[in-house]
């Protein structure tokens, strides 16, 4: 075990050095966005519960109800152990509120854009993303052994001339691409990349973590994908899309095959905040008014979603921030390389219906007051 505790060692000192290793942090979350480090009372404006559900009672007794009647796991795959009723009955509901003849649940977002992309694509095939796609998106391509490029951030055009000049010669083809993307915030101009697509016989994956009740409007894709773990404040991941194409990832997708089904708490959850998705409007616009409060107190440009990035430049600078903001009661994390470009480390912005507008105004009036110092 030396050397491997050397190669460790080594590894963990140059992460040192340039301001990139990460460590966990016990943090207790609460409703109303509370967050306590160490005792210590903040307001948190990193957590993706954007709709503020993962408190809501109703929820929570969702869970506690599920658990006291399915247990507290699945048991097994889906496939060995079958399905408990409220894994079905969500499945349903996603699926109708995507529009979409049937849906899939996997245990995580993460999970599901592994399983995807290598059950539709293979080798001699072509897969095409968007170079800012998570991170999940890129590891279930690679997975495929497809033929993997890029095309440029949120550019339509540049989409198409990769098409016209490489679709030829590849069997099927698919598109890549986010809804909204988790580290800038920005919006992909679904309806253009849509239309690229399909005029080169090529389907595109959506994925939708962060837009999901915040920003879903405009044309569906093909593949609708997202998470529980965020909007609706539960955990696992899920794909929206055709009979046929569940039935076949149902047979095909190894992410879900050889996994444990979710646990039914985290099911039960993540429908009845679905539920209160749909009859609460308002609490679904409320994250992005919040957050374009937010920007114009700042000069930033007008948020398209429910995260704003404030660009630092330096890995350091941005954890200093962020130190000195936890300081001032704000729990705002700096996001470094590898997760966006050298260069661009930023403090991530997430904006929920739970904050209040003066807790957001404080918070950029904070930044406006460090970030100049």
């Amino acid at each position: 075990m030396d050397s491997l505790d050397a190669f460790a060692g080594q590894k963990l000192a140059a992460l040192e050095t340039g301001a990139l290793r990460r460590r966990l942090t016990v943090t207790g979350r609460g409703p109303d966005a509370a967050a306590t480090r160490a005792g210590r009372a903040l307001v948190s404006f990193s957590c993706n519960d954007y709709l503020g559900l993962s408190h809501h009672p109703r929820v929570v007794a969702a869970a506690k109800y599920a658990v006291e009647t399915y247990g507290a796991g699945a048991g097994g795959s889906r496939l060995v152990t079958g399905n408990y009723p409220v894994l079905s009955a969500l499945e349903a509901r996603l699926a109708a509120h995507k529009g979409k003849d049937a849906a899939l649940v996997f245990g995580s977002g993460y999970l599901a854009n592994l399983g995807i992309t290598p059950a539709l694509a293979g080798a001699g095939d072509l897969v095409v993303l968007d170079e800012l796609s998570h991170s999940c998106m890129w590891a279930g391509a690679k997975l495929s052994g497809a033929r993997i490029l890029t095309f440029r951030h949120n550019d339509a055009g540049d989409l198409a001339a990769t098409l016209s000049s490489e679709r030829a010669g590849h069997g099927r083809a698919l598109v890549l691409t986010e809804r909204v993307f988790s580290m800038d915030g920005d919006r992909a101009p679904m309806a253009d990349i849509l239309a690229v697509a399909r005029d080169f016989d090529a389907w595109t994956v959506v994925d939708d973590a962060h837009g999901l009740g915040i920003v879903e409007g405009g044309p569906r894709a093909p593949l609708e994908m997202g998470t529980l773990s965020k909007s609706l404040g539960s955990y696992g991941g899920y794909l929206c899309a055709s009979r046929a194409v569940i039935d076949l990832l149902t047979s095909r997708a190894r992410s879900f095959i050889y996994t444990t089904g979710l646990p039914p708490a985290s099911a039960a959850a993540a429908l009845e905040s679905l539920a209160i998705l749909e009859e609460e409007p308002d609490r679904c616009a409320r994250p992005l008014v919040l957050a374009r409060r937010f920007t114009t107190r700042l000069g930033l440009p007008e948020a398209e979603s429910a995260v704003v990035p404030v660009l630092v430049g330096e890995a350091q600078r941005a954890l200093d921030l962020s130190a000195r903001l936890e300081a001032e009661g704000f729990l705002v994390v700096a996001i470094r390389p590898p997760t966006v470009p050298p260069g661009t480390a930023r403090l991530r912005v997430a904006f929920s219906a739970a904050h209040s507008e003066s807790q957001v105004d404080a918070l950029a009036d904070a930044i406006a007051r460090l970030h100049a110092g």
